[in-house]
């Protein structure tokens, strides 16, 4: 091995119709573009210890390889041909939906790949060296890249390296989008555009401010956080390296000749070299999307102000409080022994509260000098395109990114708002072979290429195997070491404040709500303007005419403007203060403590880990003999009786303990009052509340939870004892194809229509269906494999079509229009598989985790005289009359029920209208060139784990 010339390795070989392009189009796009060189496979090295016996498994549709040449990418777009590794993992992940009622532990490995550590011999499919120091082995089932290293360098170089190999485009896309610097990067088309102008404002920075959280890592980390920054180091020095390769070699990604970057003949162009700051911006976007908590307290101030104005301030304030349900006594909760974690209670006597005046309030303007496409989009709501002259070969590709690269909407609202991910975990006291049992993963949505990659990591203080967000590789951040495994869910607990800044003028004029400057301790000071000019023109791929405009946003040392409004009659400026701003990346430390096997020893030593992640996340581990549960997250100390729900004035008496806003520091809650357990039965958690007295962060920890799917699952199965991996697996499974409404709602629904006849044939027809519904399952699932055809498709319609009309008529009438559309901004009121949501848009696969089931759910039990504990305000439906409510559910249904197929369902680019089977289903969206084949809706998380270790060290 080590006398061997380092080469390339092939990555990929196209199957398929592929092989017959042309030889005169094979010959102008360059036979170098097709792929690199190839080596033969050489030996697996030596695997590290592994603890797992092969009782260790995982999958990540669609496959490990999210790199594709232009000719691959053609091949794809004209004949459906597939890169190797590109889609071999869909076909498993899709299976379990039709598998899961006959899996045994045997029969796992159908629907999963083996996770254990290294190669098995004879299963080698490829071995690159792009250092003496270090390997890339490729297994030939899935082609997943297992590093190993005999330096530290050399194994962070292999992970970069790899990286580029299987991700270089879309790390190269999310360093921009990290940048706001989308539009001027993959091209100007209307999603594009909203995309940049959702994120940006998050997380501005400048590049001196993106080095300064590399210094501040550096510095101010301990030898770790020095250690990390030169990992990081040695990993950008793997993907420049890969980068510089793959141009000469011309096997880059086919995206950068479609979007302009390199020419396809003449290879004149250039791939920009990647930087350390590069992955600041990276981990900014993946905590924006599943790490942050919190926020949004204008729009709760305002529905708080529209329920005062209904009731009046007494009543109005119940009501409200009702519907936010900080802390309902019947949602489910991870932690169910009991244990209080009291975090973000309403204070007795709220003090600092700064409500602003009543049709004050103005969002902050974003988007300034407008020209081109962008102006006459801002003016008319059209797109304007102007196609690019393509060669005849590249016309089936042209447009691809008309509609743009992601979803505009993907970063709408905070995090907690689009939390995703589920655990399950089983204690050795109720498994069949005493050791603990856990299924779980994160539900990132789907993508093509996936965001997530999956590989090894062997080398000095490294050892472990999962899955790490694209571009911040360096650590395994989800996976499984030498003899533990561990997961997360986002748990969006709030870590970010609303800060009313009274505004001033440098002069001592009276300010106004435009006013530039602001009273930091007294002093008036000039706000920090900070902006982003992004340009483009048309190119093959993003056919949008050439326009432009400039990003502005105003910072403060209370953090970045997002509304301007008065507050008992003076002007101020809101703004969005969130604990990890300027410090995207202090995470790094927690994952290298995870990744180190001298480091995580057991259950106690996972969750000091955990403490060093300051994002969000509700963290799970099992190992052969415990279970444990860590509640992450930088949680600043607020100032005694302050409402985090709330806007609070931008005064010190009710700033953050020991808050500096130089680098934005505060105190944090110590790790003994965030929410942690070690050995309860079971945990299960699907972003829902994680214990008795932890407050949520937004209107949608309530009576009735996606979690409930898997807890009382999970609950009967811990009970009934001899838990094994599949039938945990068929718990999770069981739970990914059930509609919510239908197992935990629609009981009560049938009850406030059976308590008097029906005597109207279609509805009697239709009550009887959704009953057959009900006592099948509510599922949402294909009667066979293949059969693309659910069970009840009548039933499924008339719920799907119903549920909006039916809380509507429940509650409108009661709140008031003013009032209800208030509420239902705070909190959706469905999240069906088929609606457009997540963050992928629609066919994103989670649904149920945001609705009203939960409002509904109390409300018919309480119209039903049944106990309810944490009633709302009033009963609604009918005014809480029963025979009034039965008439307006009869008169909502009958209006579901005359709703065609072709309304409820009514097509998209994917689907024909009226195809219920496909309107649900899973879509990988194409963020590069490859697009795969359509999924069975699964409620599932993308990457997910089944593990049992019968050993440890």
């Amino acid at each position: 091995m080590r006398g061997r010339t380092p080469r390339t390795t092939p990555r990929r070989r196209a199957r398929g119709p592929l092989r017959r392009l042309t030889a005169a189009a094979a010959l102008v796009l360059t036979a170098g573009l097709l792929s690199p060189h190839a080596t033969a496979a050489a030996d697996e090295p030596a695997p590290a210890a592994d603890y797992c016996a092969g009782q260790c498994a995982d999958i990540l549709p669609p496959g490990a390889n999210g790199s594709a040449t232009l000719v691959e990418i053609l091949g794809n777009k004209l004949f459906g041909t597939q890169p190797a590794h590109a889609d071999d993992q869909l076909g498993p992940y899709d299976a379990l939906s039709s598998g899961y009622p006959s899996l045994t532990d045997d029969t796992l490995s159908q629907f999963f790949n083996d996770s254990s550590f290294g190669v098995p011999n004879g299963q080698v499919g490829s071995v690159t060296r792009p250092r003496e120091d270090v390997t890339i082995t490729r297994d030939k089932k899935n082609g997943v890249p297992h590093v190993k290293g005999s330096t530290r360098y050399g194994t962070e170089f292999g992970a970069g390296y790899a990286a580029g190999q299987d991700r270089l485009w879309l790390i190269d896309l999310f360093r921009h989008i990290g940048r706001g610097e989308l539009t001027s990067f993959a091209g100007g088309a209307l999603a594009n555009q909203g995309l940049e102008q959702e994120f940006w404002p998050q997380a501005p920075y400048t590049e001196d401010d993106l080095q300064k959280q590399v210094d501040w890592i550096r510095t101010e980390g301990g030898a770790r956080g020095a250690q990390a920054m030169k990992d990081a180091q040695a990993y950008i020095d793997g993907l420049n390296a890969y980068r510089e390769k793959a141009k000469k070699g011309r096997y880059f990604p086919g995206e950068y000749v479609l979007t302009g970057k390199i020419d396809a003949i003449t290879n004149i162009g250039e791939i920009q070299p990647f930087k350390v700051t590069d992955m600041i911006a990276l981990a900014s976007v993946v905590g924006g999307l599943f790490g942050n908590g919190g926020g949004g307290e204008v729009d709760a101030a305002l529905s708080l102000l529209a329920a005062q104005q209904k009731y009046g301030v007494e009543k109005g304030t119940e009501i409200w409080e009702s519907f936010r349900g900080r802390d309902d006594p019947e949602t489910v909760t991870t932690i169910h022994d009991g244990t209080r974690f009291p975090y973000g209670a309403k204070p007795a006597k709220a003090r600092g509260q700064a409500l602003p005046d009543a049709g004050s309030v103005d969002r902050e303007p974003l988007v300034y000098d407008r020209t081109g496409s962008a102006a006459t989009a801002a003016r008319s709501g059209a797109v304007t395109r102007d196609p690019v002259k393509a060669p005849a070969r590249l016309k089936p590709l042209q447009g691809m990114y008309d509609d743009g690269v992601l979803p505009e909407d993907m970063f709408r609202d905070s995090a907690s708002k689009k939390g995703m991910s589920n655990a399950l975990l089983v204690s050795g006291k109720h498994t069949a072979s005493g050791h603990p049992v856990a299924v779980f993963g994160p539900q990132t949505g789907y993508f093509a290429p996936q965001l997530l990659m999956m590989q090894e990591l062997q080398g000095p203080g490294i050892s472990a195997r999962g899955v790490s967000f694209a571009g911040v590789g360096m650590y395994i951040q989800l996976g499984r070491g030498q003899d533990y495994a561990w997961s997360a869910t986002s748990a969006g607990q709030d870590i970010t404040d609303t800060y009313a800044v009274p505004l001033c003028e440098p002069d001592g004029s009276a300010p106004t709500k435009a006013s530039a400057s602001y009273l930091y301790r007294g002093t008036c000071t000039p706000m920090e303007k900070l902006e982003r000019k992004n340009a483009w023109k048309p190119t093959v791929a993003d056919s949008t005419a050439a326009g432009s405009y400039r990003m502005q946003v105003f910072r403060t040392r209370y953090g970045v403007v997002t509304h301007r409004a008065t507050v008992d009659g003076k002007p101020v400026a809101y703004t969005a203060l969130r604990s990890t701003y300027r410090h995207e990346a202090d995470s790094i430390i927690g994952f290298q403590m995870l990744n180190d096997p001298s480091y995580v020893k057991d259950a106690a030593s996972f969750q000091k880990a955990a403490q060093h992640i300051s994002y969000a996340f509700n963290w799970f581990y099992a190992d052969s003999r415990d279970i444990a549960y860590y509640n992450s997250g930088a949680n600043p100390v607020r100032a005694e009786n302050v409402d985090m729900s709330l806007p609070v004035k931008a005064e010190q008496a009710y700033e953050w303990r020991d808050f500096d806003p130089a680098d934005n520091t505060s105190a944090h809650t110590p790790p003994a009052q965030h929410p942690h357990s070690v050995n309860q039965d079971y945990y299960i958690s699907w972003n829902n509340k994680q214990a008795k007295g932890f407050g949520a962060a937004n209107f949608s920890l309530g009576a009735v939870h996606r979690a409930d799917l898997l807890d009382g699952r999970v609950k009967k199965l811990t009970a009934q004892g001899g838990v094994t991996r599949a039938s945990l697996t068929r718990a999770m499974e069981e739970a990914a194809v059930t509609d919510l409404r239908g197992e935990q709602v629609l009981p009560e629904l049938l009850k406030v229509l059976r308590s008097g006849p029906i005597t109207d044939p279609a509805l009697s027809k239709a009550v009887q269906q959704l009953e057959a519904w009900r006592k099948g399952g509510a599922q949402r699932n294909q009667t066979s494999a293949g059969s693309k055809a659910y069970a009840h498709p009548d039933a499924v319609r008339i719920m799907d079509a119903w549920w909006p009309l039916l809380v509507k008529a429940a509650f409108e009438p009661g709140l008031g229009g003013d009032l209800y559309q208030a509420l239902t901004g705070q909190l959706a009121v469905d999240e069906s598989p088929s609606a457009g949501h997540g963050p992928t848009g629609s066919h994103a696969g989670s649904a149920f985790q945001y609705g009203w089931w939960g409002y509904v759910d109390k409300d018919l039990r309480a119209v039903l005289g049944e106990p309810v504990q944490g009633a709302l305000g009033k009963r609604y439906c009918g005014a809480g009359d029963l025979s009034s409510c039965r008439d307006a559910l009869l008169a909502s249904l009958a209006a579901a029920v005359a709703k065609p197929a072709t309304e409820v369902y009514p097509g998209d680019d994917t689907c024909k209208a009226g195809d219920q089977w496909c309107a649900d289903t899973i879509v990988h969206r194409a963020v590069g060139g490859i697009s795969h084949r359509s999924m069975q809706w699964q409620n599932r998380p993308t990457y997910q784990q089944v593990v049992e270790f019968p050993a440890h060290r």
